[in-house]
Parts: structure tokens; sequence; C-alpha cells
């Protein structure tokens, strides 16, 4: 069986990954395995699955890995796995599941996992098996040696390359894996070199060798994820040498960032921050930026998921959610926005983006000083006075908003999107203060140039 990603799942499977992915942002680990089970019992090609499957079962338990090894609990349920590998290998697959969510890193039910996945030819999940051994036994030879020759046995010798060479660096002795490294080293270069082909010419040869360097080219800069992890490898050891290296925690930062894994990007970011004292701004709105986007990324998902089950008993609960997380989002923006302005308190950029953020979050009277501040930098000097004049009108300060507002207005010329926004605004404060003629000569103002902008030609042509 070939392995199924996102994009091939059936239809009425997506919603329920789409669920699991939102309960593991929201750490309810022990609820995405429950969704996640069923749907890989029915799609158990979908390696991806599995794998957030194992995420969330780690972090359920603390990477606990069984105080009693091979007595542990998972032992009294093997044999049932052991004897469903021939009959049943998918229903071996999913006991095994089932198993694994209280102790994902059991070599014993792993290795059940590893079996059950060969004998249904999904060689994949047999791979992730053994590497999830590995994770939790990671200076366990027997096992890496397993997964080198598993490695082999598929047609990957460069990864049992990598595997053989992790097990010298444990045990320099071990004569298996010095010769398995030379072997598998002979095999990739074959492999690599392509004279394995059979029939391949010499002409072949030097098309694919071509390709193998504009391969190359590009993965300096379009990284796979194998490469990002030995990088990242490298990366750990020179920070654990150089604690202090601002270079080396921001590096980490980007790597992590482009396998997606955004809450450790965001908390690199940090940490390289803090090594300059927070005075590279970079850094700082950097960290910021990736933890407001994983706030994005959630509230995409619950949006995208009420929008396509609108109906469904989980709307409602989905809707709750999204509240939470604009809310929660709202207020990081603003906690991020004030320690700027504290650090920079002259800055009159950062004034501006924290009033903006106050007036997102409705609350006029903080905003005002801030924006009020913020008028004096020209490069936000307008919309500055917008909002305030906002801020003026939603407290009902009229006369006060349409002096700001008409300030504005005086110092725009042309008759652009921005000064249609600020007329039409100001055309509203009038109307609110009662005084029509002064209101509907702003939108004559914006009619006479566009005919079509929000309500004003009805209400221009309504008042004759």
């Amino acid at each position: 069986m070939a392995v199924k990603t996102e994009k091939d799942l059936p239809e009425q499977f997506r919603a329920t990954w789409l669920k699991a992915m939102s309960a593991m942002q929201l750490r309810n680990f022990g609820y995405a395995v429950q969704l996640l089970q069923p749907l890989l019992k029915a799609q158990p090609e979908f390696l991806a699955g599995r794998q957030l499957a194992r995420k969330a079962a780690i972090a359920k338990t603390s990477g606990k890995k069984g105080v009693l090894s091979g007595l542990s609990s998972a032992s009294f349920s093997t044999m049932k796995v052991q004897g469903l590998i021939k009959k049943d290998p998918i229903a071996a697959m999913d006991a095994a599941e089932k198993i694994l969510e209280n102790e994902p890193f059991s070599p014993q039910v792993n290795q059940l996992l590893r079996e059950a996945a060969m004998a249904a030819n999904i060689p994949e999940v047999a791979t992730f098996a053994l590497e999830t051994m590995v994770e939790g036994n990671p200076r366990e030879t027997k096992i890496l040696h397993e997964l080198a020759r598993h490695h082999l046995q598929q047609g990957n010798p460069q990864k049992a390359v990598e595997i053989y060479n992790k097990i010298t660096e444990i045990t320099p002795n071990d004569l298996a894996a010095i010769k398995g490294g030379k072997d598998a080293s002979a095999a990739a270069s074959m492999q690599k070199g392509g004279w394995e082909r059979e029939g391949a010419t010499y002409r072949d040869l030097l098309k694919d060798e071509d390709q193998a360097v504009t391969l190359e080219q590009q993965s300096r800069v379009v990284r796979s994820d194998d490469m990002i992890d030995q990088l990242l490898e490298g990366l750990r050891a020179r920070i654990e040498r150089e604690p202090d290296s601002v270079d080396a925690a921001r590096k980490i930062a980007e790597l992590c960032e482009q396998k997606e894994d955004l809450e450790s990007a965001s908390s690199w970011y940090t940490y390289a921050a803090s090594l300059t004292g927070n005075s590279d701004q970079a850094l700082v709105r950097k960290a910021a930026d990736l933890r407001l986007k994983q706030f994005d990324v959630a509230i995409k998902a619950r949006e995208e998921f009420i929008d396509a089950n609108p109906a469904s008993e989980e709307a409602t609960q989905y809707q709750t959610e999204l509240e939470t997380l604009i809310a929660q989002r709202g207020e990081l923006l603003l906690e991020e926005a004030n320690r700027r302005v504290e650090r920079n308190p002259t800055d009159l950029q950062f004034r501006y983006e924290l009033g903006e953020i106050l007036v997102n979050l409705h609350r006029y009277q903080e905003a005002i000083p801030e924006l009020q501040k913020a008028r004096m930098n020209p490069n936000a000097r307008i919309r500055s006075m917008c909002l305030l004049g906002q801020c003026f009108t939603a407290r009902a300060m009229y006369d006060l908003a349409a002096k700001t507002l008409s300030d504005a207005v005086a110092e725009l010329t042309l008759m652009d999107a921005v000064k249609k926004d600020v007329v039409y605004n100001l055309g509203l404060v009038y109307e609110k203060m009662g005084d029509k003629e002064k209101s509907i000569a702003c939108m004559k103002q914006i009619y006479e140039i566009d005919y079509g902008y929000r309500d004003v030609a009805a209400r221009v042509e309504g008042s004759y």
C-alpha cells in the first residue's frame, strides 16, 4: 500500500483530522488520540495521522517509557496483537495503536506494530515504529541495528549509513556496525551513481549527475526535514558549547520555522532576543509574530470547520473556542505592543501600533493618549487622526471627532481611498450631531468622484 497524505483522505475523514489537529493546538492530547485512532483504523496508510497520534500520546504520558519494561501493562495485551498479525495485520495495527496510547515508547508494542505494518505492506509505518523505539531508547544499539537493517532492506542505504554512524559513536568498537556502515556506504555510492541500474549508459549517468547537482543546489534553499534535523543537531551541540551565541540561537529558530514548528521557533527567537538584551528589535518582533501565527492557525482551523459544518454538534463548541482564541490573540497583541513602548518610549510608531490595537479592542479611552502622541509622527499622522476620530465618536464626543477628522481632511489633497474614508466618517459624525447639511456636503464630495462608494449614492440622491 502507498502511504496516504492529508490530500488523499476521503472527505468524511478530513473533518476528524482537522479536529485532531485543533485538539493538539489546545493541548488536549487525550482527545486528539481518541479522534485519531478510529481514523487510523479506517485509513491505516495515513502516516501523518499516526505520527500525530504518537506525538499526542507522548505528550499525554509526559514521555514515560514504562517502569516495568517488558513486563509493563502492555504485555498483557500483546499476545492478542501477535495472534492477529498473520490473520489480519490491519486489525493488529489498530490493536497496537490502542496500547501505544498509554505506552508510546514500548519497544515490545512498537515491534509488533512494525511486524504488522510489514505484513500489511506499509513499510513506512514499520520505519516509524522503529524510529519511535529509537526515540524512546536512543542509546540502545540493538534497536539501532534493526533500524539500519530495515533501511537497507527498503533501499535507503544513506539512511542506514547515518544509523551505523550513530552506533559507532555510542560503541566505537562495534565491528558489526563498522562493517555495516561500509557496506551501506558502498550501496549508497552505487545508488547515487546509478550503476545498479540495468542497461544504464554513460550518457544516462551524466544526465543523472547533472540532475543531482541541480537538486543539491536547490536543497541549499529548500531543505528537507532530514537535512533540517541534521543541521539542528549540530547547532544544538554548538549552543551547548556556546550558550551565549546569538547566531546559533537565531539559526535554530529559523530552521524550526522552516519545519513549521512555530512553538519552538518562537521560543528560540525569544531566547536569541534575550541574549541581546532585547535590543535587536527584529528578533523581538519575529518571536511575537510567530506567537501570533500560532493563534492564526488555530483560528483559521476553527473558522474553516464551522463554515464547512455549521449544523454539526461541534460547531457550537468550536465557535466558543474561536471567540476565546480571538480574545487571547488580541490580548497577546496588546501585551507585545505595551512591551515595545516600554522599551522604546520615544518611538512614535510603536505608540501608533499600541493605539491601533487598543481601538480594535474597543478600549478607546486608553487609545486616545497613545494616538495623540503618535500624531506627531509624520508617517503615522493621518492614520492616528482617523483613529482618534473613531475614539471620540465611540465615546459620543462628536465635536472633538468632527474637529479631528476635519483637520485630517484639510491635510489630504487628493480624493484617494484614504481621504474618501475620512470624509465619509466625518459625514457620519455630522449626522450624529444632527447637522444634516454638513453631513450631505461630505457625501457629495465623494459622490462627485466615486458614485459607487459605500452607500454615498443613496444618501446624496435621497437628500433631494
